[in-house]
């Protein structure tokens, strides 16, 4: 009898235990269903906050390139490959492996709509200038000489073909990567993991219409994640401030001149792929080409 009552007591406990048991399961399969669905709504809300920003830099886009006609070419790539990107947004269940990457994506899309901006607002505000500049010319003769209208516009061709002609031209850009020996000696290299600078190499061309004397000349360099990788350097010109990631001043002699510019490098934005290079003379851009890291 007394056997029978204590196996009775232990059954009892048992079944008590259990039933804490269930209830504890319940509560946290309850409470992970409800964080498991507040992680789907906010991932579910970032996808669409991404697809917002992506179409508002496609609406950038469009106004830019419907505006202007400097570069044109550059614009309507950049913006495919927004469009692009936001098919495969749309097509993409949201996890928090995707949304960091889309979120990287936008960050190296927005770097550069701001450089192919600045660009073009410079490319677009010397166009202004010499217009302007052109313009007053053509008044300042009018009221002299009082030419003809035929004249007038033979002596506006005449004044933007004397400009252009005028410009720097290069040919041979090269940029590279290379390690600096002890020595000084520079040799170049094509591995991220090793290179000391990124070197930038190209020939002025000899031009008897162009004035001689000093000449600030600028490089931008940008890794495959168009980060600008250099020395970061903010110049003010006419058009807006414009980066740089090195300069160097040469004195030109309407001869050929050979120039290497040098560009620190940092290893965080050292990465393998293809390089863009930008050469400038001021804020005129008169070069590009590209190479490759690995």
């Amino acid at each position: 009898m007394m056997t029978e009552t204590k196996s009775n007591t232990a059954l009892k406990i048992l079944t008590g235990i259990l039933a804490v048991a269930l209830v504890a399961l319940g509560i946290y399969t309850v409470k992970f269903y409800n964080e498991e669905k507040e992680n789907k709504a906010i991932l579910q809300k970032e996808k669409t906050v991404i697809e917002d920003e992506l179409n508002d830099l496609i609406v950038k886009y469009d106004e830019a390139i419907a505006t202007n006609e400097v570069m044109d070419q550059d614009m309507v790539n950049a913006r495919e490959r927004i469009s692009r990107l936001l098919d495969s947004v749309k097509d993409s269940e949201a996890n928090l492996v995707l949304i960091s990457r889309y979120r990287r994506e936008i960050g190296a899309l927005k770097s550069e709509k701001d450089r192919l901006f600045r660009v073009v607002d410079s490319l677009s505000n010397q166009t202004r200038m010499m217009a302007m500049t052109i313009d007053s010319t053509n008044t300042v003769l009018a009221q002299k000489v009082r030419l003809s209208d035929s004249l007038q516009v033979n002596n506006q061709s005449l004044s933007t073909k004397v400009d252009k002609a005028s410009q720097l031209k290069i040919t041979s850009l090269k940029g590279e990567g290379v390690i600096v020996r002890n020595s000084g000696k520079l040799v170049e290299n094509d591995k991220t993991r090793r290179i000391d600078q990124i070197r930038t190499c190209f020939t002025i061309s000899s031009n008897d219409l162009a004035p001689s004397g000093e000449k600030t000349m600028y490089v931008q360099v940008y890794n495959p994640d168009n980060e600008l990788v250099g020395d970061q350097i903010a110049v003010k010109h006419e058009g807006g401030v414009m980066m740089y990631s090195a300069t160097s001043t040469v004195f030109y002699e309407k001869e050929e001149l050979d120039v290497c510019i040098l560009s620190k490098t940092q290893g965080d934005k050292l990465i393998d792929g293809s390089y863009k290079v930008y050469v400038y003379e001021g804020a005129q851009l008169i070069g590009t080409s590209s190479f490759n890291l690995n």
